[in-house]
Formats: structure tokens, C-alpha cells, sequence
């Protein structure tokens, strides 16, 4: 094809117009599928211009010249993070090149087993041919460093807007960390003169290995009481040492060493051993917990949409016969709306009622937890014989779920089972009952039974919720394994429950913007007095005159525990001030203090908080302040408060970690100690803002951060902040993406280019100029700038001592080196003579 401009032109075009028409010509080319060769009619410029463009890379539309990339890949509307991609010519000789999909690759496609068995391979066994997946397409983009894979939906697992199907899960790289929770307190009591500290702190240390997390957790605490003659008192324990791993495959995790029963049914306790757990987060959202499934009958190809109150929570298309949705929230309840409309018109409608509470399972699903192992004390030794246990729910049908379990250890075991029934407009409810048997040498063998009843259910007509409503009745013999174990230690029982009452009520008034929760709880014992706590909490949002937002909240409780009542209540009235800040009161009255404060609360930015406070309480005035930073190494709290003639104290603490692995370390702020991280490479570049969901990170002196708000088996994302960038970087991507697997440190690379930017000539040793089009690369191979007219370009990446190369034909055909000092003056007219390459090092040297 032959491009010549439609306006009248003889010889003085210059090339930085003709790349504009390149650009349109190619995109034409694009949209009208053509893949023949593309033919620029260069008659248009002089004999000069002629002479000194290099239009290979333009030459074919979509043509990648053969070489090692490294691309993003995108499959249909999903990304994979950078993959190396390399190009080859075809097999059958033909021109141009086509992109290998390695058998690596081919692994994080989430293909489904039928589809595998159907792949065929060129390039010797080692590169996927497309047409071997009827409807398959691939495609590169040089442009956008992009390959991009269109892959028909059948051949795929199932995926969600935010989860990945296993085969792209992300277990991490090898490497070492230490995360850590600080707090230090001091305090002097003004009366006596006298002033303590002291310093606590807990973690976790551990390592991975593959898809291995072993982990141990520390707790160590200081305790100084000044005055009281008592020496300092220091206690350190490693409390734990376990090492867990996910199993995709069955959906579960196991845990090996010292932990904690995981159970729904029966009583927690600690034990060294092993235990495998059905993991509901490896699930996608959508399909966690559980949830109802909606069935019917559809007549033709019809789409089905779901609704609560008018709001579309989901919408499909189904094929004619039988259908069932399965994938909706686990945090929807209530009543839904569904709306099938057929291809010919027509329409069914029908409303289903829900409820969910934790023993009910979706249908055709099981949830199981098995351990085994000996039960252990704190010091790391075992009290108790060897145990093994076994429970699991099993969604039945759409109504109905059936759960219970089993407990058996030497002279204690238990045998539970229940069921649950999804009540529709009624809600929900489950009921189950545990028969225990324990040998006591002392008590000789004990017997009894627990049966306990549990009820949730949403009423939408009158804007309310019965969160949690539960009974539970033990008989007298009744024992749980915790209490076994310490009856069998210290030879007596303590705390034998006999009934307990919970519910848990929240209730809407629309029409007053108010607000009601409420929380009770009862609990009898067979040895000691009862205990009662109740809690009522009315809360209101409202507008005053030009005040907008005011929240008022009235707390009232009361805590009946070992026959002694605790009553109170609490008043707060907060109003926004400016931009971020707002202003509040409170009030707390109880039988041993009443206390009023005036406060005020600012956010500085999304790193720093602090609020400052005053009041008075029976004894005197009182002042307090808070501090907040969340930082690149740590997040720090810091506080003060004074009591007049009472007390005055200082606190500070800090949260934080450190990563390391063979491709780099970093000191970072933690969340969930031991927990998901990701570390991220800018390339060596410091200073780099990366955000993940909360406050950015910046890269320290190595070009390395750690983002820990990561979520595990959710596909997170991780971005450079572009308004925060240094000005002398320059990002090509800005995205990466990653689900990793629990407790992983996941690792990801940005390629940025840092240095000055400056317009420079290249000039070749003969004096005339690189080709139009020729491409400048810097020692990392990072493309910094493309030959315009006359050898001039527009360089980023300037440093000191910096050699570079200059390519066209598809080779390196030149370099230099930027002096050791650059002066301001010399980056205003930069000179930069090209000469030979050797051993990958230009020999040409540009003059100081």
C-alpha cells in the first residue's frame, strides 16, 4: 500500500510530519485488519531524508521484530502482570514474527482440564499455537507492551471481577521476615511521687519456602514500678511455631506444629499438632459463606436479573432449560426480587426470602475441619493424651444444611450433630446438640449433654435485623475438652456453664434519621454467680443552622459480674469544623466517675491524624492529645494525658517490619503480623510513591518498598503515584496486579527511568546524523529517546557516567558516555558524539 499526502507537497517535508502519517497510516491499517506489507511512498522528501530514515519498525502493522520482551499480558478483559515474551519467526517461514506462550504461561491462563488436552505446540514442543483453542487470538502490541490473548469463555475457569482461579495464584518468592508490635508507657502518680514504666511488645518471625510459611510468634514484656522496692520485672516467650501451607486443590489449609482448634462447634483450645481446614477465602467472593442459590426454568435463551429494593445485585444470561445461580453475595438477606425475561417477550417474576447465619452452607458444598495432635500449655509442653477431631457442614439442599463433629482423646470424648434450615420469610435457624463423656481419676466418669438453638433473620418492612439471637443449655456433667483438660491438670473444675442467652438487634427509623442497636447476653453457671451484659445504642445524624452532619450517639450498659452491677452511660456530639476536622463532646457517667470532654480531631493528610481534649471529672480538670502518623517504616502512635493532682502519663507506639529475600529487603509498617506482603522493585530509583490501599510508600535508598495491606487469594493492585513522582522519573507502567496465596511475599517490578531530561543532538563519527526513527536505550536496556530530525532528541534518563546506545535496523550500531560531572550549562546544549560499541560499553566519550 502507498501513502501519499492528499495536500500538494514537493521535496520539504520534514520527517516530524511524516511520523504523524506513519501514525495514521498504521492505524488504519489496524482497524482494517489488512496484514500485508505497508509501503511508505518516501518521494515526498528530499534525497537526504530519503537516505536517513529507518521506517523498519513501522513497515508492517502490528509487526514485532524478533526478540525477548517483556509485556504485560492481558486475557480478554483480565491482566497478568509483566511476563517475559519472546518473538520468533514462524515455522513456515513466512514474514513477520509471532508471540511464543510458553507452557509457564500457559499455566496462569486458567484453563479448564478439557482444553489442555486439546493444545498442540510449535517451535520445537516449547510455544502454544493459538489455533489449536478454536476462536483463540494473539496478539502483540509493541506500542502498549502488551500481548493480548482472546480466549473464548468456555475453555476458561471461573473467574470474578476480583479473584483469580487457582492457576494464577501467587505463592511468592523465598525470603525472610520480622514483623513486630511495639508499646512503651510511662507514667507518674502525683500524689505518691512515685513513676513506673513499661514495654511490651509481640510479632511474629518466619521465613517462606515455596509454598511453605513457617512462622513463630514472640511476646516479650518490661515491667518497672518505681517506689514499690520491687526489682524490674522482664518476661520473653516464643509463644508459638507452627508452619502452614495452602492446598488449592482441596480448598483447604494445613497447619503443622502448635495452634488453636478451629471449630464451630465445640470448644477452642491449644494443641501441638496438625489440622486441615476447609478455607472459605480461597473462594471467590461471591461464592464465600453462605448464600442462597436461585433456580427455574427457563424457556428459550433468557437473561435473569436479581433484585432487593429496586437495586440490580445481579444479572446473567442463561441458556434454555434449567438454570441456577449460585454466585450471589454471602452478605445479602432478605427478600430478592427475580425477573426472567424470555427471548420471545415474555416474562416470569417470582421473590425469594433469605436469611444466613453461620451453620448454614450453600447447597451441594461441604466445609470440614479435621485436627490431630496432643493439646499443649503455654511452655510448650503437652497436658493432655493425644486427640483427634473431625466436624463439617453440608449444604443439603437450597434449605437445608446438616453439620456435627466428633471429639475423641483417650478419656474424653464428644459427639455433636445438628442441622440448619433456611426459613425463607421466616429466617433462618439451627439447632444442634453435643454429648459429652469424660474419666476424671478424682470424679470418676461424668456425662452430659449441650443443646443450643440459633435464629437470624432480617425484616425489611420494618428496617430491622435480628443479627444473632441464641440459647444454649449444658447439663451439670456436661464438659467442653478445655474444661476437661483443667479439671485433669488442676484437679478441680472451674466455670462449668449451665444456660446463656444471646441476641444481637439492630432497627432503622428512617423517618427520624435515628438509628438502635442492642446487645444482650445471659450467662448461668453450675459454680458460680450469674453474669448479665446489656448494651443500647441510639445514634442520629442531623443538620443545625449552617452545621451539616452533626452525629449524636447515647450508649447506655450495664455489667453484672460475679454479683456486682457496672452501670453506665455515654453521651457524644461530634460536628465537622473545616475542611478535615471536626469538634466533639462527651460525657461518661458511672457509679465511680463522671467526666465531660471538649475535643477536636483533624486529618492533616492521609499520613497524619492528632486530637487534642479537655474536660473535668470528680477529681479535677483532665487534658489529653493523640498523634498519628502512618509512615514508610512504621505506623507510631503517640499520646498524653493529665489528670490534675490524679496522674500524668506518656505512651508510644509502633508497628512495623522488615522483609528480606535475594531480590531485595526493606523496613515497612505491618498489619496482621506474619501476614501477605508484596515487595516492589522501582528499578534501584528511590523515593518512588507506591500506593496500595491505604497511605503511599516510598521506595527506600535501594529502590525497594513493602505494601502490606494485601488481601489473600483477592487480586490486589498496586500503582505509582503519578502526582507524587520525583521530577526527574519517568514510569512506563504504573499498574501491577498480583493474588497471592496466604502469608506470601509476592514481588513485582516497575520500570522507571530516573535522571535529568534534556534535548540533545547525536552526531556519528562521519558528522552526520542517526537515522530518523533510530531508538536510544540506557545501560538497563530501558528505551530514554528517539532520533528525530537531524540527530536531535529528547533524552530522560541523564546521569553522570551514563552509557547509552543507539539502535536502527534492528542493531546496535553505536554509543557513548555522559561525562562524570554534568553541569547545568552543558545540559542546555548537549553534544553527544556516537562512536563504536565493545563488550557492550560505548568507547566514545562525551568531553566534560
Amino acid at each position: 500500500m502507498s501513502t501519499t499526502p492528499s495536500y500538494g507537497c514537493t521535496g520539504n517535508i520534514r520527517p516530524r510530519i511524516l511520523v504523524v502519517l506513519i501514525s495514521f497510516t498504521l492505524a488504519v491499517q489496524a482497524n482494517c485488519g489488512v496484514a500485508a506489507d505497508i509501503e511508505f511512498n518516501t518521494d515526498v522528501l528530499d534525497v537526504k531524508d530519503r537516505a536517513n530514515i529507518d521506517l523498519g519498525q513501522f513497515s508492517r502493522s502490528n509487526f514485532i521484530m524478533p526478540g525477548d520482551y517483556m509485556f504485560t499480558v492481558h486475557i480478554n478483559k483480565q491482566i497478568l502482570t509483566d511476563q517475559p515474551v519472546v518473538f520468533y519467526p514462524p515455522d513456515d517461514d513466512a514474514k513477520g514474527s509471532e508471540a511464543c506462550i510458553t507452557p509457564q504461561l500457559v499455566e496462569q491462563l486458567g484453563l479448564k482440564e478439557a482444553a489442555l488436552q486439546k493444545l498442540t505446540w510449535w517451535h520445537q514442543n516449547q510455544c502454544l499455537d493459538p489455533r489449536s483453542l478454536k476462536g483463540m487470538e494473539a496478539r502483540g502490541d509493541l506500542g502498549a507492551a502488551a500481548l493480548y490473548l482472546n480466549i473464548p469463555q468456555a475453555y476458561l475457569e471461573y473467574t470474578a471481577e476480583n479473584w483469580d482461579p487457582p492457576s494464577r495464584w501467587d505463592e511468592g518468592i523465598p525470603g525472610l521476615l520480622f514483623d513486630y508490635n511495639l508499646n512503651g508507657q510511662t507514667q507518674r502518680q502525683q500524689k505518691q511521687g512515685t513513676q513506673s514504666y513499661n514495654l511490651s511488645g509481640n510479632g511474629t518471625l518466619g521465613g517462606n519456602l515455596g509454598a511453605w510459611r513457617l512462622r513463630a510468634d514472640w511476646q516479650s514484656r518490661l515491667d518497672h514500678q518505681g517506689g514499690s522496692g520491687e526489682p524490674t520485672r522482664t518476661s520473653w516467650d516464643w509463644s508459638r511455631y507452627y508452619a502452614y501451607r495452602a492446598l488449592p486443590k482441596l480448598g483447604a489449609k494445613l497447619t503443622v506444629g502448635e495452634n488453636y482448634l478451629t471449630t464451630d462447634i465445640f470448644s477452642s483450645f491449644r494443641f501441638a499438632g496438625a489440622s486441615l481446614v476447609s478455607d472459605d477465602n480461597m473462594l471467590p467472593p461471591n461464592l464465600r459463606g453462605y448464600a442462597p442459590e436461585v433456580t427455574g426454568v427457563a424457556r428459550s435463551n433468557a437473561k435473569v436479573i436479581i433484585r432487593q429494593q429496586g437495586r440490580v445485585l445481579y444479572e446473567t444470561q442463561v441458556a434454555a432449560g434449567p438454570f441456577r445461580i449460585q454466585d450471589i453475595n454471602n452478605a445479602v438477606s432478605g427478600q430478592l426480587d427475580v425477573r426472567v425475561e424470555e427471548q420471545d417477550g415474555s416474562v416470569q417474576e417470582f421473590q425469594m426470602d433469605t436469611a444466613s447465619i453461620p451453620y448454614l452452607t450453600r447447597p451441594g458444598s461441604v466445609r470440614y475441619k479435621v485436627a490431630a495432635g496432643r493439646p499443649a500449655d503455654w511452655q510448650h509442653h503437652s497436658n493432655g493424651p493425644m486427640f483427634g477431631t473431625g466436624e463439617f457442614s453440608w449444604g443439603v439442599s437450597n434449605g437445608w444444611s446438616l453439620y456435627g463433629g466428633g471429639v475423641a482423646g483417650g478419656d474424653y470424648n464428644a459427639l455433636a450433630l445438628g442441622v440448619g434450615r433456611d426459613l425463607m420469610m421466616f429466617g433462618a435457624l439451627s439447632f444442634d446438640a453435643t454429648q459429652s463423656r469424660a474419666n476424671l481419676p478424682q470424679q470418676g466418669t461424668l456425662s452430659g449433654g449441650s443443646y443450643r438453638l440459633s435464629y437470624s433473620k432480617r425484616f425489611d418492612d420494618y428496617d430491622s435485623q435480628v443479627t444473632f439471637a441464641g440459647y444454649r443449655f449444658s447439663e451439670r456433667n456436661y464438659m467442653s475438652m478445655s474444661e476437661y483438660l483443667d479439671a485433669r491438670t488442676y484437679g478441680t473444675r472451674s466455670n462449668s456453664s449451665k444456660e446463656m442467652y444471646t441476641i444481637s438487634f439492630n432497627q432503622q427509623f428512617r423517618d427520624l434519621g435515628l438509628s438502635a442497636y442492642l446487645k444482650y447476653s445471659h450467662q448461668t453457671y453450675w459454680d458460680r454467680p450469674v453474669n448479665d451484659n446489656y448494651n443500647l445504642t441510639l445514634a442520629r445524624y442531623f443538620d443545625f443552622g449552617r452545621f451539616r452532619n452533626i452525629s449524636l450517639s447515647l450508649t447506655g450498659y450495664r455489667n453484672k459480674y460475679n454479683g456486682t452491677n457496672d452501670d453506665g452511660m455515654y453521651l457524644s456530639l461530634s460536628l465537622p469544623w473545616g475542611s478535615n476536622g471536626s469538634l466533639s463532646y462527651s460525657g461518661s457517667y458511672n457509679r465511680n466517675d463522671n467526666t465531660h470532654q471538649v475535643g477536636y480531631y483533624d486529618r492533616l493528610n492521609e499520613r497524619d491524624t492528632y486530637q487534642v481534649s479537655a474536660g473535668t471529672a470528680r477529681s479535677g480538670a483532665t487534658a489529653s492529645g493523640y498523634y498519628s502518623h502512618s509512615g514508610d517504616l512504621s505506623q507510631v502512635n503517640a499520646s498524653a494525658s493529665y489528670q490534675a493532682g490524679q496522674y500524668s502519663s506518656l505512651g508510644l507506639s509502633m508497628q512495623g517490619g522488615a522483609t528480606a529475600t535475594l531480590k531485595g529487603a526493606a523496613l515497612h509498617r505491618s498489619s496482621m503480623s506474619g501476614g501477605t506482603r508484596m515487595l516492589l522493585d522501582t528499578d534501584g530509583v528511590p523515593g518512588i510513591p507506591i500506593r496500595g490501599y491505604s497511605a503511599p510508600t516510598l521506595s527506600n535508598a535501594f529502590g525497594k518498598a513493602v505494601v502490606v495491606d494485601v488481601g489473600s487469594y483477592y487480586r490486589n493492585q498496586f500503582s505509582i503515584d503519578l502526582n507524587a513522582l520525583p521530577e526527574n522519573a519517568d514510569v512506563s507502567q504504573t499498574v501491577a496486579q498480583a493474588t497471592l496465596t496466604e502469608g506470601a511475599i509476592g514481588y513485582r517490578r516497575f520500570e522507571v527511568v530516573s535522571g535529568e531530561k534534556a534535548m540533545a543532538v547525536v552526531r556519528l563519527a562521519d558528522g552526520s546524523a542517526p537515522p530518523f526513527g533510530a531508538t536510544v536505550r540506557n545501560g538497563k536496556r530501558q528505551e530514554v529517546g528517539i532520533i528525530n530530525d537531524n540527530g536531535e532528541v529528547y533524552l530522560s534518563g541523564i546521569k553522570a557516567g551514563e552509557a547509552m546506545s543507539v539502535s536502527w535496523g534492528g542493531v546496535e550500531q553505536c554509543g557513548f558516555t555522559l561525562p562524570q560531572t554534568l553541569s547545568p550549562s552543558q545540559l542546555t546544549n548537549l553534544l553527544l558524539p556516537c562512536g563504536p560499541v565493545a563488550n557492550g560499553k560505548a568507547l566514545s566519550t562525551v568531553e566534560e
